[in-house]
């Protein structure tokens, strides 16, 4: 886990603000493509991000699909229905499956989610694709700099959780002892549904159609409350000492032979005659200490000073 918490990979994330940030000043239109794991294509109109697609987040129509609001059949009629786009959104709203506000939020929450999958992930290189066109672009373009902040935000917040995972690692399993689901929220309920130590935190996100970010979180926290378990995590190795060690493997502690205890010598007394004052002398004494001597006194003529 200690890796999860190390910072962003610097080399890969400057990378990609650098190149997105060029793209705005030139007000770029057309497709970045960002190779790495799990990578995936940053979309900009006039310099600004419509639309994030990344194999590491479900995409709208995913999240549309697992909502139930529309089956697998429906989806299919509607793509021929639209000449075959991916993304049907006149079908949609026309036979009522969902608004247009609603459909336009769900492609924001992509967007932005898939933007969390690449920086969370490892970055490569960018290039440019000017050809490509996204097939669920928001109407409102968002600046790189703002969306690139959100995901590190995130990223950030799950590193700081007691048991950090990153959306394509770690597998979840369910616990060993048994559970009472009463008290769980519906997310959690489902995670446990679908958790079988082979499924990543990105798996469960396509499989309960939830974005990656949330179902990461949410994996996160729920090991750390022990509702699931991981395989990997790391176990200590734990080291065999024999009961009998060989004699040339015997390790004997050094005994340290006793000092003897200091001794201090004070000086004697230093007589002498103060030269600014004609038949007046001076004696200076030791005042002695536990640990010696500390300075010494003046005896003038007899007299403590």
């Amino acid at each position: 886990m200690s890796g999860i918490r190390d910072s962003l990979g610097r080399a890969g994330h400057d990378l990609l603000a650098r190149a997105l940030a060029t793209c705005g000043r030139e007000e770029f239109t057309g497709g970045l493509r960002v190779s790495g794991r799990p990578g995936g294509t940053f979309h900009l109109r006039g310099g600004l991000v419509v639309a994030v697609e990344s194999p590491g987040a479900p995409g709208p129509e995913a999240l549309l699909l697992r909502s139930g609001r529309v089956g697998g059949e429906q989806w299919a009629d509607l793509v021929r229905e639209s000449g075959g786009t991916r993304w049907p959104l006149d079908g949609l709203v026309a036979h009522g499956y969902a608004g247009a506000a609603e459909l336009r939020i769900v492609c924001v929450l992509a967007l932005h989610d898939a933007a969390f999958a690449v920086v969370a992930g490892d970055i490569d290189d960018c290039e440019l694709a000017p050809d490509a066109q996204p097939f669920a672009p928001v109407s409102l373009g968002e600046p790189s700099s703002r969306l690139l902040q959100d995901a590190v935000r995130k990223r950030a917040a799950i590193s700081a959780l007691p048991y950090p995972v990153r959306p394509d690692r770690e597998r979840p399993r369910p616990p060993a002892h048994a559970l009472d689901e009463a008290g769980l929220g519906l997310l959690q309920r489902e995670l446990l549904a679908h958790v079988d130590g082979r499924r990543t935190a990105r798996d469960l996100a396509f499989r309960t159609g939830r974005g990656v970010y949330p179902v990461t979180a949410e994996v996160a926290r729920m090991l750390a409350e022990g509702l699931l378990e991981c395989a990997d995590s790391p176990v200590p190795i734990p080291v065999r000492v024999p009961a009998e060690a060989p004699e040339e493997f015997v390790v004997c502690r050094r005994e340290q032979p006793a000092l003897p205890p200091p001794q201090f010598t004070v000086p004697a007394e230093l007589p002498r005659r103060n030269p600014g004052a004609s038949g007046i002398t001076e004696t200076l004494v030791p005042e002695k200490s536990g640990a010696g001597w500390k300075g010494f006194f003046r005896l003038r003529n007899g007299t403590w000073k």
